[in-house]
């Protein structure tokens, strides 16, 4: 129905009338003011004086006529919308609000518009802080912030969803195991083999969160990018990425197992390449033990004072030598899929707890000695040390952060190395009895 068709107030139909009325509203002189009132009902909240102009004479003498005014109003008159109201309805039985929507265009609602985009954000930002990757990775909360503090990716929050959810999609397959880049961004990310290139949006992501993990600068060149890939396993070289271990003897004609076998009965340390733990034959675990129980530490000295004490007799036991690399948490995940119980053991200071909580995230360990009470039993001993620099949640426990930020003393693996050798000692006398130190 257009203004030249309602009917008036009263029941009856006057055309002449009604083209009448037509006539005055649409006068080019009203149109900015029928533009001022659209933009202030559009706004979404009450409204109910409208200011107008600067009008020039012709528009103030429109103004006028539409008013029934007996004078020219102010060149910046303010009017009141009531008193609009009165006068559209005369002239053409509809309301300001119908009018201006025929005349200048749909109203809108800005402040409804502000609060769902508000609604959407906050959503948004919750959905980021509680998702299951960062709530596994404590410290991915500062990269979650940053993410925030950045805002949204070309102001809008369902971009900027679909490229988090994609760089998330990603966080949660690394380390990964010498796959090429453009391989890997295709098997995670629907096929986009391109996704991951340098300066792309998901990959800006990711090496953020990455640089966040690792405790590192932001990489800032090509080369320091490329570095970053590789420490998290992408593209690594399949023997240059190791991870070595004592007291392995699983059953098996792989490689892998008879490498493992003959290391620990000559009482050394087996240094796996990734491409053998990659590819490692027949693997089996002793049934006698189910689970196998392996032991995780951080720094290879652990492992050997464990090879120096047990010889031949060591029990399992993987070291990560720091952050572990893809070799690392391969072996950790083959151990733990044949049936092993990973129980991991590491230093006591910020890196150390960000580095367990990423091995107990990508392989399913367990926390060894590495609670609250462990730590503060262990400063007991060990009362004076470095600051153990920034610290984040331990998921495992949440004391233990509020604990080593009370004492703000690191403690290093080796300082409970007698503790750990016993604990070892006891898994060595269940696997072998006769024959353990």
């Amino acid at each position: 129905m257009t203004l030249r068709d309602h009917p008036v107030s009263g029941g009856t139909t006057s055309r002449e009338h009604l083209a009448s009325g037509d006539a005055t509203l649409r006068r080019p002189e009203l149109r900015p003011v029928w533009q001022t009132i659209h933009d202030r009902l559009s706004s979404g909240r009450p409204v109910t004086r409208v200011r107008l102009g600067p009008l020039d004479e012709p528009q103030r003498e429109a103004l006028a006529d539409l008013l029934g005014l007996d004078r020219l109003p102010d060149p910046r008159p303010s009017v009141a919308l009531a008193r609009l109201e009165e006068a559209v309805t005369e002239l053409s039985g509809r309301t300001v609000r119908e009018v201006v929507a025929e005349l200048i265009g749909p109203l809108g609602d800005r402040a409804g518009e502000r609060r769902r985009q508000e609604g959407e954000r906050a959503d948004l930002w919750t959905w980021l802080a509680g998702h299951d990757t960062v709530r596994a990775q404590p410290v991915l909360a500062d990269w979650a912030a940053s993410c925030r503090a950045a805002g949204l990716v070309g102001g809008s929050a369902e971009r900027t969803r679909t490229l988090l959810t994609d760089a998330l999609k990603v966080l949660a397959e690394l380390p990964r195991q010498a796959e090429p880049l453009p391989v890997f961004a295709a098997r995670v990310l629907n096929g986009h083999a391109h996704a991951l290139d340098d300066g792309a949006p998901v990959s800006t992501l990711v090496l953020r969160a990455l640089a966040t993990l690792y405790d590192i600068a932001p990489p800032q060149s090509a080369a320091e990018r490329r570095a970053l890939w590789s420490r998290a396993g992408v593209a690594d070289d399949e023997l240059s990425a190791t991870v070595i271990a004592g007291g392995l003897r699983p059953g098996g004609d792989g490689l892998l197992a008879r490498v493992a076998r003959l290391c620990t009965e000559a009482g050394q340390a087996a240094s796996l390449t990734l491409a053998q733990v990659r590819n490692p034959g027949e693997v089996t675990l002793p049934a006698a033990l189910a689970p196998s129980l392996v032991h995780v530490v951080e720094n290879p000295s652990i492992l050997a004072l464990a090879l120096r004490r047990f010889g031949n007799n060591c029990p399992p036991l993987v070291c990560t030598s720091g952050w572990p690399n893809s070799a690392a948490i391969q072996l950790l995940r083959l151990l733990a899929d044949r049936g092993a119980a990973l129980r991991y053991h590491g230093d006591f200071d910020g890196e150390g707890i960000r580095i367990a909580a990423y091995v107990m995230e990508k392989t399913g360990a367990h926390p060894w000695r590495m609670t609250a009470a462990d730590y503060r039993s262990a400063i007991v001993r060990n009362a004076h040390g470095p600051q153990p620099g920034r610290v984040t949640e331990a998921p495992w426990d949440p004391e233990l952060a509020e604990a080593m930020a009370e004492h703000d003393i690191a403690v290093v693996e080796e300082l409970v190395a007698d503790v750990l050798l016993e604990d070892l000692a006891a898994a060595a006398r269940q696997e072998h009895p006769a024959g353990c130190p």
